[in-house]
């Protein structure tokens, strides 16, 4: 249920307003998932960006492409269970 105006679903592909909060989904084994276009500024001060309406950003910090995520987080356990068969 929408708590304001600005939360109420938007039809698909219509543009979000420029001064509208970006929506951020967090999941608990994997990346975070950002309404786009983007612009992520990394620790050394550089700026990538993305014009993508959703973008995954890595956050397990294994990704060959980081801060976009490849899906690294599948195929190497990080050691607490998570990946092996039979421990979801």
């Amino acid at each position: 249920m929408p708590n304001s105006p600005s939360d109420a679903p938007r039809p698909a592909g219509e543009p979000r307003p420029a001064d509208a909060p970006r929506r951020i989904k967090v999941q608990r084994r994997g990346p975070m998932l950002v309404e786009g276009p983007v612009e992520v500024e990394l620790e050394d001060g550089t700026t990538v960006s993305s014009d993508r309406f959703r973008v995954a950003l890595c956050t397990c910090r294994r990704s060959r492409r980081y801060p976009w995520c490849d899906t690294s987080h599948r195929a190497r356990p990080s050691g607490t269970g998570e990946g092996r068969p039979g421990t979801e």
